[in-house]
């Protein structure tokens, strides 16, 4: 787990903390072990460590995983092998968490340890070759022990072929394995025999050596590849059982496809920074007149449009929402929404007032909560917070006293908080469909007396007109 920076350095270790001992997949905190710390202060505790010894930054810790064969192993017996690899593997140096998910059909166990040691300050460094050397043997010893599968570590020069695939595939460059898998499975579907099987892929142009091992070097790769590094179906036995079993139509008759995602990483480069003489160079070109700024946004001429815009949308909304046609149709809906927003207040004051008859009860869950984490070290073996364990059964007490449990009054407080959230939101729809109504009712009121004021001032103009007298001719 990388460092994240001067704010918060340890940000992807308690994230990484969080995540492995989430009750939900835990059996709610039975499956979660702590080596040389407390899991729920885990956390604090590493930190402290790391200032201690002035190692905050960079590395922050480090993250295993062991996965056990589906249906094989009980929740139980991995979390006593998870609880054995560490003890062995980690000692008494570094501030571990362990943990066994069991949330998905491979039961699995997390590992998170701290990057630095409590004992001496030492960072702990992963070398190449660690996993083969050091801990795959201790898994697969622990597993032996319990009648477990275990995992081939296999030669070093297939592990050095598949580094050096992984470094390349990594790097962008051209990968050879699954061509040449290609090439194997299209020649194994038209051969008839292995003899045959060998002529097409001296064709295809591979040069082909046969010792110990199948070995195939394509066009352009500049050293052989051992067929059995690709996979356990391409084995010179596997490949001559092949070429018995399966042609094209056997390929085609059983063989299913079934869609999946595919994941597409995409190399994103960072823009060039102008080097000095970009710089000199572009601010000449300004100066000159051949560049030219870009025009300032025009948007704030048609602002109050906008809001007239919307403003009348809203309104027409209202009217099809409603089905209003005229104004006492508007003035109904007034009246309506009123009531709407009548009840809505009522039954807010009506849950506000059953929330407050149980107020005793939730202070004493506020308590409780604020030792939960206490009570929890202390269930786990603790007995440094027995003075909090003294006061949780005292206030559990005077909760069984007036006929309830803690998750009750949890459950119960919860309900209320959704209680209140949801009479809020009808209150709030009614007073703003109420006061959208308002809006329409005053528009048409000043629609309609500005109208009347000009239909006086006609007449007006007109007797004015008729009282001047003609002149003389």
């Amino acid at each position: 787990m990388k460092d994240c920076g001067n704010h918060f350095h340890g940000k992807h270790l308690k994230q990484s903390l969080d995540y492995v001992m989430n009750p939900e997949k835990t059996q709610n905190g039975r499956l979660i072990g702590g080596m040389n710390c407390q899991p729920d202060t885990a956390f604090r505790q590493m930190m402290d460590t790391k200032k201690a010894f002035g190692k905050v930054d960079k590395r922050q810790g480090y993250h295993l995983i062991i996965s056990f064969k589906e249906g094989e192993v009980s929740p139980d017996t991995a979390y006593e092998i998870t609880q054995r690899f560490v003890k062995e593997y980690l000692g008494r140096q570094y501030e571990a968490v362990y943990c066994v998910h069991d949330n998905t059909d491979h039961i699995h166990a997390h590992i998170i340890f701290n990057s630095v040691s409590f004992v001496d300050g030492r960072k702990y460094r992963y070398e190449k070759g660690d996993w083969e050397r050091d801990i795959q043997p201790i898994t697969n010893r622990l597993c032996e022990e319990y009648g477990l599968s275990t995992i081939d570590i296999g030669s070093k020069d297939e592990e050095r072929d598949r580094y050096r695939e992984h470094n390349d595939y990594r790097d962008g460059r051209f990968v050879w394995g699954k061509m040449i898998a290609r090439d194997l499975d299209a020649c194994i579907l038209q051969a008839g025999s292995f003899e045959e099987f060998m002529e097409l892929l001296r064709d295809k142009g591979y040069e082909i050596k046969q010792g110990k091992h199948l070995a195939v070097k394509p066009p352009g790769m500049g050293r052989y590849r051992r067929c059995r590094a690709l996979g356990d179906d391409y084995t010179e036995e596997r490949i001559r059982q092949r070429i018995a079993e399966e042609d094209i139509s056997f390929y085609r008759s059983n063989k299913e496809f079934k869609p999946e995602i595919v994941k597409c990483y995409v190399r994103r480069y960072k823009r060039a920074r102008l080097t000095g003489l970009q710089k000199r160079y572009y601010a000449k070109l300004y100066r000159v007149g051949k560049l030219k700024k870009r025009p300032y946004s025009q948007v704030w001429k048609y602002k109050d449009d906008i809001k007239k815009m919307e403003k009348l949308q809203q309104q027409y909304l209202f009217l099809v929402r409603h089905d209003v046609h005229s104004v006492e149709e508007l003035a109904s809906a007034m009246m309506n929404l009123t009531d709407k927003r009548k009840e809505a207040s009522a039954d807010k004051s009506r849950v506000y007032r059953a929330k407050q008859r149980c107020k005793g009860l939730f202070d004493i869950a506020e308590q409780m909560d604020s030792l939960e984490g206490a009570e929890k070290s202390f269930q786990n073996g603790d007995n440094f917070f027995s003075e909090e364990h003294t006061q949780w059964t005292e206030l559990s007490k005077q909760l069984l006293d007036e006929g309830y449990s803690y998750e009750e009054i949890k459950k119960l407080r919860a309900y209320y908080k959704e209680q209140i959230a949801y009479v809020t939101a009808r209150e709030r729809a009614s007073a703003k469909e109420l006061n959208l109504a308002k809006t329409i009712w005053r528009d048409m009121v000043s629609d309609d007396t500005s109208l009347s004021e000009d239909k006086e001032r006609i007449p007006e103009k007109t007797e004015e007109r008729t009282n001047i007298k003609q002149p003389l001719r």
